[in-house]
């Protein structure tokens, strides 16, 4: 993994990469070099200003300090070396070093038939390695339907899921089922309160504390037909284990099928009722015990000008959490002997990493506050384990609602938000996801139901369907003239041509980049790009014929073009089905 082309994909970049890894072998075989320098941060990337060329190499600013040499001088040798490639029409020195390289025209034609050979399969890479990473993403509480708190969060875990598949990763998606708090008995007692409705009872308005939304009422009906009677008069002990069970089952199913509408499918459900039942955070605990990463200790007074009156020094089982960068060590149980949510989660981890070789949670940023100590505990059993598994957490923020620049109305079925169903009911699964992945994770949303369903360039949805809409319908056109794509004939495209392909060439890096970073934004970020790119072309044809896309009396060239527009539609179904989002044939 020394050289910068076993980094990349085969595809156009991985070439030059690799022509660039065979210049410095070279280098250092003529003693310009010393051997077994570093190159890990030598990269080959399109320029920032596309009129400094088609390619940039920083080789000579990266390895020039640790040749003990000067940047222009090692750059000097470097070019002399890259301007004997055919491939290349030259190669120019920039300010203090960096490279700018101009390729030959077949590069792009021979990177437009990669794309026509690999088909569904340009832009996968193999850089994961096999590396099986867990993605615990939406976990929400099985108290109710999914909501627009937990869409975006939903959206990006299974994104990235589906991006860590294309860069050659094993993914294992999980949902991490909260079914052990005080929260599941709320939701008990609120569906045996539907129950007895069922059953012909006038509970009047829903008491407070308790889930108003009408999602509750089949769930109370279907438990009136599976248990009769039998519990309306019986003491709370006897059915709220019972009733406990019943509602978290209907309301995963409920989940599911929320989830499904999104095209998300998790491949686990992990229960933190089941895991307690089978003692892990007492198995964890002793684990940590016998590491020395928990000990029995008293909990510093809380922080203020004094401690509440009520405030006693309580001795508790305390999880060396300061050990891993966290600034106080925290219980893992509390005064009553059960389990702190950090304890329960800790566990949760640690049954995690048993089959994973990393671990990506996808949360909401209202759970900021624990991110350093959950990263501690990771941490903690790396260390124990002897081996490092790399763990990350990607907060995501809240969405606001918007109906034309107002608040959007409340849901009916779940009493006080609005949910995915009627989100996707509304405005469709695709723009959905694709519109969650438009910002960064961690910056604030605006959803407008107005504005996402626009037909406008300022909609990133519609710009990125309507250009392999545009693409397919330039398909049915030319067949109907009987035209047909063609890569026979390639060199006919020009320059407008080349710089169509070479931002679509950029997919496979934008691909590895997004998934080194965990950011599959990127890529719906990178279709916009590309649709605006194809969009431009498309529009030169209005100021000048023989720039269409269809060339009257010059079938060869239409059949050229035609091939192009072939393979820009390839990338960006390539794309969004990375995103989850379908690449529609009309509008």
């Amino acid at each position: 993994m020394r050289g910068l082309a076993n980094r990349m994909t085969q595809t156009l970049y991985a070439a030059f990469a690799a022509t660039l890894d065979t210049v410095l072998d070279a280098l250092e075989a003529d003693g310009v070099l010393p051997a077994g320098l570093n190159r890990a941060s030598v990269s080959v990337e399109p320029p920032r200003d596309p009129s400094h060329g088609d390619l940039a190499t920083n080789a000579a600013m990266v390895l020039a300090k640790p040749a003990g040499t000067n940047p222009r001088a090692l750059a000097e040798a470097i070019v002399a070396r890259l301007a004997a490639d055919p491939k290349i029409t030259s190669a120019e020195i920039a300010g203090p070093g960096f490279i700018n390289l101009r390729l030959a025209p077949q590069v792009w034609l021979d990177e437009l038939a990669a794309v026509a050979a690999l088909g569904a399969d340009y832009g996968k890479s193999a850089m994961g390695g096999g590396m099986c990473v867990n993605v615990e993403y939406v976990s929400a509480n099985p108290t109710g339907p999914m909501h627009m708190g937990h869409c975006r969060g939903a959206v990006v875990g299974d994104a990235l899921a589906s991006l860590l598949e294309f860069s050659g990763h094993k993914v294992i998606r999980e949902y991490y089922v909260n079914d052990a708090g005080s929260q599941v008995d709320t939701l008990a007692r609120s569906a045996h309160l539907r129950y007895r409705e069922a059953l012909g009872e006038q509970i009047g308005e829903i008491p407070a504390g308790m889930y108003p939304g009408d999602y509750l009422v089949p769930v109370g009906q279907a438990a009136a037909e599976e248990f009769g009677d039998r519990f309306v008069a019986e003491p709370e002990t006897e059915w709220l284990p019972l009733f406990r069970a019943f509602a978290v089952e209907r309301m995963m199913d409920m989940i599911r099928a929320d989830l499904a509408k999104l095209g998300i499918n998790h491949d686990v459900f992990s229960s933190e009722a089941a895991l307690q039942a089978a003692q892990k955070p007492e198995a964890a605990e002793a684990w940590l015990r016998t590491h020395d990463l928990v000990y029995d200790g008293v909990l510093e007074a809380p922080k203020g000008k004094a401690p509440p009156e009520d405030w006693e020094p309580v001795e508790l089982p305390l999880f060396r959490s300061t050990r891993f960068g966290d600034d106080q060590d925290r219980p893992i149980k509390k005064s009553n002997g059960k389990w702190t949510y950090f304890g329960a989660d800790l566990a949760y981890h640690m049954q995690k990493a048993e089959n994973a070789d990393a671990m990506i949670d996808v949360w909401g940023a209202d759970h900021a506050g624990t991110v350093k100590r959950i990263k501690a505990a990771v941490a903690a059993l790396s260390e124990g384990e002897g081996k490092s598994i790399p763990f990350d957490v990607k907060l995501v923020q809240m969405v606001q609602l918007l109906r034309d620049g107002e608040p959007a109305k409340m849901s009916k079925r779940s009493g006080n938000f609005v949910t995915i169903a009627d989100m996707v009911e509304e405005v469709g699964k695709d723009v959905v996801r694709f519109t969650m992945l438009t910002r960064k994770p961690e910056a604030q949303m605006d959803f407008d139901f107005a504005k996402v369903v626009e037909a406008s360039k300022d909609n990133p949805v519609f710009y990125v369907q309507y250009a392999h809409a545009r693409i397919c319908s330039i398909l049915r056109k030319a067949a109907d003239e009987g035209l047909a794509p063609s890569g026979e004939q390639l060199a006919l495209l020009g320059a407008a041509e080349q710089a169509l392909i070479a931002q679509a060439a950029q997919f496979p890096r934008e691909v590895e980049a997004a998934a080194r970073a965990r950011e599959p934004h990127r890529i719906a970020f990178y279709l916009y790009d590309l649709a605006a790119a194809f969009h431009a072309f498309w529009n030169l044809g209005n100021d000048d014929p023989q720039l269409r896309m269809i060339v009257a009396q010059n079938g060869p060239l239409s059949a050229a073009r035609l091939f192009l527009a072939v393979q820009i539609g390839q990338v960006i179904r390539n794309g969004l089905g990375i995103l989850g989002v379908e690449a529609v044939e009309e509008l």
